[in-house]
């Protein structure tokens, strides 16, 4: 009796040991996380803890670098899944932003009026005065700073130098969806209306308030926003949480919302500067046509996407609580793309392959 007593505590011991060797995984943290606002400390969760396929991560990486990619990011639940860096650049190098800033500049409308220093609703002459444009009075005062957010300005989207003799009519405004630069009258229209700069504004009111590093130029034609991939992962992770940070709503949900959904019927896959993925149609830069379908058949129906040239992408992604960054030189230098453009697609093939 007592050699079998033996036998059953080595037994019951070496269950205890192999358990101990080889413990049960723990599930990834499903909380919200969000980065100190100053310092370099930023959790991570392992591809493997979130089920994701990891032979596919390489193939990621070698399609990145092949398409010129700088930067690439992938945060879920706000914490680091993949942060890659290639071609020389580096976690501290600034980027352009080029065309996915227009975001930034929504953003800053949005506070502007929360604050109650602006109405979208409100005419752009009631901020910029009259006769900023080369149109008719009775033309440009239909011209509200909405419009502006939505790109239907009616304005001739042909001359992108925002200057008045350029500002000339081609359609009632509300009438026409046509993507063009005269959006860059937010910004006087946000420095008017507050009585600072517009960067003054911006710092203070966002770039602050989520630890965001970077600054704008300001150039004739094109007005341009650089920062660290981080930065813009921060602001990403702003926007996935409909305009929170930590506790503080830094923008109106509603006025956030309306920002991430259709903003006009013309073009449903455009919202206030940002684009919207999974709807019935779309269109795009430096055209008027109408395609069927949705603007990026790989990605989530729920996504949408602050775009710039030469493939400067922010994904945002609801569903999946994820967030992309993608900075660097074009995929395709003989063509660059304004906004959408195949790469998209094709880079969600490969996200998909790691993450499905």
């Amino acid at each position: 009796m007592k050699s079998i007593s033996v036998l059953l505590l080595i037994l019951l011991s070496l269950i205890s040991c192999n358990k101990d060797d080889d413990p049960t995984p723990t599930d990834p943290d499903t909380s919200m996380y969000f980065p100190a606002n100053s310092g370099s400390a930023w959790e991570t969760t392992p591809a493997s803890e979130l089920g994701w396929n990891q032979n596919a991560i390489q193939p990621l990486k070698d399609f990145l670098i092949e398409k010129n990619t700088k930067s690439f990011m992938i945060l879920v639940n706000g914490r680091i899944v993949m942060e890659e860096y290639f071609n020389g650049h580096t976690s501290s190098a600034e980027w352009e932003w080029n065309s996915a800033g227009k975001t930034l500049a929504a953003a800053t409308t949005g506070i502007a009026q929360q604050e109650g220093l602006l109405d979208i609703s409100n005419k752009a002459s009631d901020y910029l005065s009259t006769g900023w444009t080369n149109m008719p009075l009775e033309k440009e005062n239909l011209i509200t700073v909405k419009h502006l957010l939505t790109m239907t300005s009616g304005i001739d989207d042909t001359k992108q130098l925002v200057i008045k003799p350029n500002l000339t009519y081609v359609a009632d405004a509300g009438t026409r969806w046509a993507y063009g630069n005269v959006f860059q009258k937010l910004f006087g229209i946000v420095a008017d209306a507050s009585d600072k700069e517009f960067e003054t504004y911006f710092t203070e009111k966002l770039k602050n308030k989520i630890g965001m590093d970077g600054y704008w130029n300001f150039g004739a034609i094109f007005t341009i926003y650089h920062s660290t991939a981080r930065s813009m992962a921060r602001f990403g992770l702003l926007a996935l949480n409909k305009g929170k940070w930590k506790s503080e709503q830094i923008i109106n949900e509603s006025f956030f919302t309306a920002s991430t959904g259709t903003s006009q019927n013309i073009n449903p896959s455009y919202g206030y500067l940002w684009w919207l993925n999974g709807k019935s149609k779309f269109m795009l830069p430096n055209e008027q046509t109408v395609y069927n379908g949705s603007l990026i058949p790989n990605a989530p129906a729920d996504m949408y996407a602050a775009m710039g040239l030469s493939d400067q992408r922010l994904y945002v992604v609801p569903g999946k609580k994820m967030v992309i960054v993608r900075m660097g030189d074009s995929s395709n230098p003989d063509n660059p793309s304004f906004a959408v453009s195949g790469f998209d697609n094709e880079l969600w093939a490969k996200i998909n392959a790691v993450i499905n």
